[in-house]
């Protein structure tokens, strides 16, 4: 089991490129990819987003970032022919005016458009391939902070589980007791308006009628085959987290219905806890992948 939150970074360099890749995940119902790139970096949209659908499920963050390390983002060009233009024409106002011709290399480069400083072209391709690996290497680690995150995920189901289980077990020893209540107070309810004669044959069937109206067996059944098939997708791979959320959905369904049968007080708060403990799970499979 995986959890939908998680965080990985990586950062690779191979000549001139570097290239730092970040992944932020949250749950989300579906894969939900957040991307803003430059428009120097569209090109490297498709392949990112083909590298993510790995991620099945969850509101993703992604961070690109290229840059070219010191020294190879700049490319210097000296024009000479004006370079010399300058030369010349500093020595022809040394000679007019007579003033000390101090034109120095430094100060001659200085001068507008001797040298034009360009960004060296981007290799699409290079980049394209190092933005893969390091794709690759942050999808790794976002997956390894998920699975320790699902770790302590399943345990936290698994103790939910076992507490749903052991407030199916408690209505199961309350239930009977409904039955015998409801006869004991329907007599008492009679030797208070003074019947008579109570029809043995009536009285029994005024009991057989609430205990069919009452029976539960069929929904703690049922509870009982949807908290065991969700120990089983505990330790399912793949993803079983859209499949755990359809079962807690029938155990809410099924507490609903056991509340309603039943009036009785112990089995009544019975519900009221384990329908806690529903969403209790709910809540956390909303995160599981």
């Amino acid at each position: 089991m995986r959890s939908m939150t998680g965080y990985g970074k990586c950062q690779l360099q191979r000549g001139p490129w570097e290239v730092t890749a970040e992944l932020r995940a949250v749950n989300h119902r579906y894969l939900d990819i957040s991307m803003r790139l430059p428009r120097s970096l569209s090109f490297l949209e498709d392949g990112v987003r083909k590298a993510l659908a790995a991620l099945v499920r969850g509101h993703v963050d992604v961070y690109i970032t290229v840059r070219q390390t010191e020294g190879a983002t700049r490319q210097v060009e000296a024009d000479p022919a004006l370079a010399a233009a300058y030369v010349q024409a500093a020595a022809q106002i040394a000679e007019a005016t007579g003033a000390v011709n101090d034109l120095t290399v430094t100060r001659l480069m200085a001068m507008e458009g001797v040298t034009t400083v360009t960004e060296a072209a981007m290799d699409e391709e290079a980049v394209a391939a190092l933005t893969a690996e390091a794709m690759q290497g942050a999808i790794n680690a976002l997956d390894d902070m998920r699975q320790r995150e699902g770790e302590n995920l399943r345990a936290d189901l698994a103790a939910h589980l076992d507490a749903a289980a052991a407030l199916r077990e408690r209505i199961i020893g309350y239930a009977p007791n409904v039955v015998t209540d409801y006869r004991v107070k329907l007599q008492e309810r009679l030797a208070k308006m003074q019947v008579e004669s109570i029809d043995p044959a009536r009285l029994a069937q005024e009991v057989a009628l609430i205990a069919d109206k009452c029976a539960i067996d069929e929904e703690l059944s049922r509870l009982d085959s949807h908290i065991r098939q969700l120990r089983r997708y505990l330790d399912m791979p793949g993803e079983t987290g859209k499949k755990m959320d359809f079962l807690i959905q029938e155990m809410n369904r099924e507490a609903n219905t056991i509340g309603s049968k039943c009036s009785d007080a112990d089995v009544a708060q019975c519900v009221v806890d384990l329908k806690s403990e529903i969403e209790k799970l709910r809540e956390q499979v909303q995160n599981a992948v």
